[in-house]
């Protein structure tokens, strides 16, 4: 038999008296007979230092025998582990529950002790056992109700601090700082909106970004005066987009048309002559000289074209046929060409009876714009329905003949252009460049090759363009702008970077414009009904300046009246 372990000390009786051992209680003891305890299928907890694998059952578990009969207070006293025997008490320990580990008492079954060696990493220990802490593995519907937890709170322990902080920083209350919007639209989808950003460009650039008003060198070897030379008043100047009322010819008379009336000023001695007057009821609507001079064409806003000796001061004839105002004339030789607003082209010959010799129809709005060429191979046109047209300048069998005018065919038609297209000019140093400028709507340079047929080069201006001139002497191309710029501009070719720009040339859109015979000086006519003449490039075949306004006469009738302002009328 197994020995019984002993009570702990701090359960003891503090009595020093001892219950004797009588030879009857011996007996009585002995005569007790145990039953044996029933195998258990449990595995004994070894863990447990009160329970032994040698330790008797329970004395509420144990069943009597024998001949000894135990009665219901010895049971309650067993069981509560207190036996009287003559006045004395002895207490003993009595388990009546085995050990169980808290894991088991909660109803979570107890997971195995993880064994690994020292070569197992550790992080698979803790892929078996469980996400990281450190990462949350929670629902996406538990993170949100997170995050809406997270905003602010406005019953803190401060609300008035709080108030002030929010109506201070601008940051609404219960809402999230950060949030999620759909990108603004683009600027591409709002043509009005690119365009006034386009023309605001100027007004927020950098210093020396683009050339300004009061200073437009591009460079320390390149000047551009910003003021003109010479100041003309042309009062009765129409403010008109489509009409072409200056014209500087090669023998340096400049012919200027007013209202009903045309003049001529002379620019070697600055005379100023009255050369005729439009039917009543009418109005000049356009002027051209001839090739060399001494013809003056002057279009109607009646239709009919009138031919002047400018020499001798007399109309030579009147050629009509037209339907409409005649908004633009062009020479070449004895060939005088109109064109007319209800869409048509004529080419008249001034020798004969019957001047009309040819009709070119390839518009459908009114041709504002129309120049030949120099060798007159090509003559090339712009109307108000933004087309420009390249024209075979052959005329054939019909010049001098008696039969009826033919009929021409474009040999090019570009639409690139959205406006209306009355700036044209050919370049003289490669005859194949023709440049051509929209109006409002396209402010678009576009140089073409009249050979080919294909566009080259292109430009976006700030504003609608009333005229190019090719400089005779140098790479570069001349252009005039209504609004809301109201500037001259100069620009570099091939590349057509902008070599200077004077702004606010003139108080009101810059309509027209010539070059001067000696290719250095140009004239800038607007509806402020004045006349200016700036000296853009140098005389060509020179290096100094050329003779300009004054020619033979010298510095001394320049100076003065370059800074007076001198009257047309």
């Amino acid at each position: 038999m197994s020995s019984i372990p002993k009570t702990p000390s701090r359960y003891r009786s503090r009595s020093d008296a001892k219950t004797p051992l009588t030879p009857s209680l011996i007996s009585a003891l002995n005569g007790i007979s145990l039953s044996p305890r029933k195998q258990s299928h449990h595995a004994v907890d070894l863990s447990n230092p009160f329970i032994s694998k040698s330790r008797p059952s329970s004395p509420i578990k144990r069943s009597t025998s024998g001949s000894i009969p135990t009665s219901d207070s010895f049971h309650r006293q067993a069981t509560v582990g207190v036996i009287r025997k003559g006045g004395i008490e002895a207490r003993l320990d009595v388990v009546s529950h085995d050990y169980v580990p808290p894991n088991q008492s909660q109803g979570r079954p107890q997971k195995p002790e993880l064994k690994r060696s020292r070569s197992t990493p550790a992080t698979r220990e803790r892929a078996i056992s469980g996400p990281d802490r450190f990462i949350t593995a929670r629902e996406d519907t538990e993170v949100a109700a997170t995050l809406e937890m997270l905003s602010l709170n406005p019953q803190s322990s401060s609300p008035g601090h709080t108030a002030r902080l929010a109506a201070a920083t601008g940051v609404p209350l219960n809402r999230r700082v950060l949030a999620y919007h759909e990108p603004p639209p683009t600027s591409a989808s709002d043509s009005t909106l690119s365009k006034q950003r386009e023309l605001a460009r100027p007004l927020y650039a950098r210093p020396g970004a683009l050339p300004s008003s009061n200073g437009t060198a591009t460079s320390k070897a390149r000047k551009i005066p910003t003021q003109p030379e010479r100041v003309l008043d042309a009062p009765g100047m129409v403010d008109d987009f489509y009409l072409n009322l200056i014209s500087w010819s090669s023998q340096n008379v400049l012919a200027v048309a007013l209202a009903e009336s045309t003049y001529v000023w002379r620019a070697d001695t600055g005379s100023v002559s009255h050369l005729g007057e439009a039917p009543q009821g009418s109005y000049v609507s356009s002027v051209d000289f001839s090739n060399d001079g001494a013809y003056l064409g002057v279009g109607l806003g009646t239709g009919e074209v009138e031919l002047w000796d400018v020499e001798a001061g007399q109309k030579l004839r009147t050629m009509s046929g037209h339907q409409g105002q005649i908004a633009v004339l062009s020479w070449n030789a004895h060939i005088l060409s109109s064109g007319c607003g209800d869409g048509s082209i004529w080419h008249h010959d001034v020798r004969v009876p019957r001047h009309k010799v040819m009709e070119l129809l390839g518009h459908t709005g009114e041709v504002c714009g129309l120049k030949w060429r120099a060798d007159g191979e090509f003559i090339a046109s712009g109307g108000n329905d933004n087309v420009v047209n390249i024209w075979d300048g052959r005329l054939g069998e019909a010049v001098g003949g008696d039969g009826p005018a033919t009929r021409g065919i474009a040999k090019w038609t570009k639409r690139n252009h959205t406006a209306a297209v009355k700036a044209i000019a050919w370049c003289p140093w490669q005859p194949s460049l023709l440049a051509s400028g929209g109006g409002t709507n396209d402010a678009m340079i576009h140089i073409w090759n009249a050979s080919t047929g294909a566009r080259l080069h292109s430009l976006k201006t700030p504003s609608q363009i009333t005229s190019l001139l090719f400089c005779p002497s140098r790479k570069e191309l001349f252009s005039t702008h209504g609004y809301p710029t109201n500037a001259i501009m100069i620009h570099a070719y091939p590349s057509l970077e902008r070599v200077g720009e004077i702004r606010d040339a003139h108080d009101g859109r810059v309509l027209f414009s010539a070059l001067g015979p000696g290719g250095d000086v140009v004239c800038t006519g607007a509806g402020d009904e004045n006349l200016k003449f700036w000296r853009i490039w140098e005389a060509a075949g020179s290096g100094k300046k050329g003779k300009g306004l004054t020619g033979e006469k010298g510095e001394k009738e320049r100076g003065s009246t370059r800074s007076g302002i001198l009257s047309i009328r």
